[in-house]
């Protein structure tokens, strides 16, 4: 089983000022950020625009995030899709493009469906079609969905699924389910905001949107914890709190793209229908980083 300790930059999806890709700035970001101690990329997460990309799109994503990213770095990739048979379809492309593991959205658009029995159904067929390990994403920021620990517990009996990246921040969910599930079963948090508080109800790592601005304080704060240096730790995590939460919830894509370009990594334009920053938000978001010293 492969080992997903460690820190995961989602990385966003670079497209020109046309709103095509543009895999040549994506894959120069890689590139860049392959200089830390990152122990893998995603690609095609939330952050990744997964539903604003066609399936030739998503494919073209998969094979140039497997040739850039080097091979002792794992690459996950998105692969949820709203119906069971486009998951599969999605899942094995990846798998056949190179990933290592594939990060599965649950379907979310006919929510009152979606019961713990439709989810197992769901989640079982992919890891049955998939050759490669399948990682439950509870996302509901964006889902509108958060899945009960039971739920998550319920789909971690399946032998192909060997973890979860929880975006939602509740610790006393992940807590229950890393004492109930199987001792393989692998947390990941969802985001810097809360990373060092998940690794204390055994969170092993994090897929992280501030890994793409900030690797270095994301890998010390996963490192302190791990020497039980937990005042470095605490410390790492109150500071990366108003710069994550800017690149996030507060202002998302857009602002995480700004980010990247204000340091000197390719961000680029969200596609349409979200929109750039104003002004007057892209002047609060540049002076949260220079206050955190991230410049470029």
């Amino acid at each position: 089983m492969i080992q997903l300790n460690g820190i995961f930059p989602p990385l966003p999806t670079s497209f020109d000022n046309d709103e095509n890709l543009a895999l040549d700035k994506m894959r120069s970001n890689i590139t860049k950020l392959s200089a830390f101690g990152l122990r893998g990329f995603l690609v095609l997460g939330s952050n990744g625009e997964l539903v604003h990309l066609s399936e030739s799109e998503k494919i073209q994503v998969y094979e140039m995030g497997r040739e850039a990213i080097a091979s002792g770095k794992l690459m996950i990739a998105g692969t949820g899709g709203q119906s069971t048979r486009e998951t599969i379809m999605l899942t094995k492309a990846a798998a056949k493009a190179g990933a290592d593991a594939a990060l599965v959205l649950n379907p979310f658009y006919f929510k009152g469906q979606m019961k713990p029995e439709a989810l197992k159904q769901h989640y079982f067929a992919v890891a049955d079609a998939s050759t490669i390990p399948v990682i439950i994403y509870n996302m509901p920021a964006n889902s509108g969905m958060d899945m009960e620990a039971d739920t998550i517990l319920l789909l971690s009996e399946h032998p192909n699924i060997i973890g979860m990246k929880d975006s939602g921040g509740n610790v006393a969910k992940m807590g229950a389910i890393r004492k109930q599930a199987k001792a393989d079963f692998q947390l990941l948090a969802g985001s810097a905001g809360f990373l060092v508080p998940a690794m204390s109800v055994g969170a092993c790592g994090g897929i992280l949107a501030s890994a793409n601005i900030a690797p270095a304080q994301c890998i010390a704060m996963h490192e302190a914890f791990l020497k039980g240096d937990m005042a470095q730790a605490s410390r790492l995590q109150i500071d990366i709190i108003p710069v994550n939460t800017a690149v996030t919830r507060k202002w998302g894509v857009p602002a995480l793209k700004e980010a990247m370009d204000y340091i000197g990594l390719y961000g680029g334009p969200a596609r349409k229908p979200i929109l750039p920053l104003d002004a007057a938000t892209k002047a609060e978001l540049l002076i949260i980083l220079d206050d955190y010293k991230i410049k470029s």
